[in-house]
């Protein structure tokens, strides 16, 4: 997929203004803390709902949507919402774990020709069912330029064709092999929409008047939308799995972005619930009696991005940076003690996730631990001229980028080089995932990106393939390139695991990413509700259906 619409808003940019006060030695892997020094316990689910709920007030922090359309669910305004209307074929569960959901299943023998079973159960919210046409409508939605999808490439490009080969399968045929298609599935491109409603919307589709047709546990009714302030979906009495059926009636969901009064309304009771808590309201939440902060395995992950140019594009700096980072000290002061040093650009909770490979990562993954030494070591392989400067960019509202490129600027200055990290306007800055020109003249750009399904791989490609979605540098080595394929391709999953962490030190030895710190999801819920999942799936599993009365 090409950015300027599918993964450009993935460079999510979080709301803090702490300020990077002391340094603490880091250590590979490293720690979790919480905001108040203690122990993190990363959740992937809350205590179960034990009755239903009139009405649930949520907090989109991340603040209002732009459309209801999935093709355009490309951020945490969007998704977070969407995915509680419109399902997918395969559904990401708490524990990172895929299953069918509008599909029975799928099978391949080849990685080239998936045949997909279709439920012939499910309704849409105006009681129609939902057919395999719809089925195959939504699937090519993406691959249509008149669509203009945020989900342009990657798995997208890869389909060949889609077509109905029975009354309840699909068959999926792709150009090269990919044996985990269900996946990719399981995120908005395997989402089902009404094609009838699709096709009379025109392009009104996915705006407040008019809205989206989906089979979801919830239901937007036209008029719910009122912009500016909140979005208000209701149940839907007919949904086809009575198991995941909706606890609350009702679930009104703001918009508010100010961390002060999110913070407020939250510990008032005003605001019963929110995911991504702004650092600096961890504080007051910490110590509020109306309800309690969790802290959920995350598959997020703040970097700094590599243009290709300058001395930053030399993998012997990115690595003598990496080493010279007290990554720690970032974990615990910026991010409150939600983060860990990261060990990879691949967040460590997928791969926890993956039984069989602790192991093999622990011998072929480089050690990025704070090591000034062993940085002055890895410097002296550049090949380049150490005495130009290596500007970052970070959107300048965002201080706390801020904060962590100076801590990487006080690395750099103990190996003898300069980092200077230069603020951007954000509505400037956001062009950085979208368009070369807008990263000429930086050597790098922070991100705070996330993996879109729960496969280390896919994260992989998308980083690192020649060519790829999330590939800003122009990054290209054949190796790396063979071995994912190579991964892609292995239908035994033990094997593929171990192919992929093959390519993963590959990748980890030029770091067109430098990885900083992995982060945990940041939820607060009242006293009053309970259920929803901690973990990182809120941007594709209904975690509003799980909402209900806490007694």
């Amino acid at each position: 997929m090409k950015l300027g619409k599918t993964r450009a808003t993935i460079a999510l940019l979080a709301i803090t203004g702490l300020v990077l006060a002391g340094c603490a030695s880091g250590s590979r892997g490293g720690g979790e803390q919480g905001a108040g020094g203690d122990a993190l316990e990363l959740l992937q689910t809350t205590p179960a709902a034990k009755g239903e709920a009139d009405k649930v007030t949520w907090n989109s922090t991340y603040g209002e949507l732009a459309s209801l359309d999935p093709a355009k669910a490309f951020n945490y305004s969007e998704n977070t919402i969407v995915s509680n209307l419109c399902e997918p074929l395969f559904q990401m569960q708490p524990d990172f774990s895929v299953q069918p959901n509008l599909a029975t299943g799928a099978e391949t023998e080849d990685g080239l020709t998936w045949k997909i079973g279709i439920r012939d159960d499910v309704t849409f919210w105006d009681g129609t069912p939902m057919t395999v046409e719809d089925v195959v409508y939504s699937l090519k939605r993406h691959g249509d330029p008149a669509e203009a999808s945020y989900w342009t490439g990657g798995v997208t490009a890869n389909i060949a064709d889609v077509v109905k080969s029975g009354d309840s399968e699909v068959t999926v045929t792709l150009k090269s092999p990919d044996q985990i298609l269900p996946s990719s599935l399981s995120t908005i491109l395997g989402v089902v929409v009404q094609e009838k409603q699709r096709k009379q919307a025109g392009e009104n589709y996915g705006n407040p008047d008019t809205g989206v047709m989906c089979t979801g546990p919830f239901q937007f009714t036209p008029g719910n939308w009122k912009q500016g302030q909140s979005i208000t979906l209701d149940r839907y009495d007919g949904y086809w799995n009575a198991q995941k059926a909706a606890k609350a009636k009702q679930i009104e969901i703001g918009f508010v972005v100010d961390p002060t009064a999110i913070a407020n309304s939250l510990s008032t009771g005003e605001i019963q619930g929110s995911y991504d808590v702004p650092l600096p309201a961890l504080g007051q939440l910490s110590g509020s009696a109306s309800g309690s902060l969790y802290y959920g395995e995350g598959m997020q992950i703040m970097a700094i991005i590599s243009t290709g140019n300058g001395i930053f594009g030399d993998p012997a700096v990115r690595r003598a940076l990496t080493r010279a980072t007290d990554r720690a000290a970032i974990a615990e002061t910026v991010y409150e003690g939600t983060g860990t040093p990261s060990r990879s650009i691949v967040p460590q909770a997928p791969w926890d996730a993956v039984p069989g490979v602790a192991k093999l990562r622990d011998e072929k993954l480089p050690d990025l631990s704070y090591d000034v030494k062993a940085a002055k070591a890895e410097l002296e392989q550049a090949d380049v001229d150490l005495s130009q400067p290596i500007k970052i960019a970070y959107p300048s509202e965002r201080s706390f980028y801020a904060d962590i490129l100076n801590e990487m600027a006080n690395g750099a200055k103990e190996l003898g080089i300069t980092l200077e990290p230069t603020g951007v306007p954000s509505a400037q800055f956001g062009a950085f995932f979208s368009d070369p020109e807008a990263r000429k003249g930086y050597d790098g750009f922070v991100t705070t990106n996330y993996l879109s399904a729960p496969d280390p791989l896919l994260h992989l490609i998308s980083v690192a393939k020649t060519g790829s979605d999330q590939n800003y540098s122009g990054f290209s080595d054949p190796r790396v390139d063979a071995a994912l394929d190579a991964a892609l391709a292995e239908s035994d999953p033990q094997k593929r695991a171990e192919l992929t962490v093959e390519a993963e030190a590959l990748i980890m030895e030029q770091q067109p990413w430098v990885p900083i710190n992995d982060l945990a999801v940041r939820m607060y819920m009242d006293k009053a509700v309970t259920g929803a999942p901690a973990s990182f799936v809120y941007l594709y599993y209904p975690w509003a259906a799980d909402l209900g009365s806490a007694e």
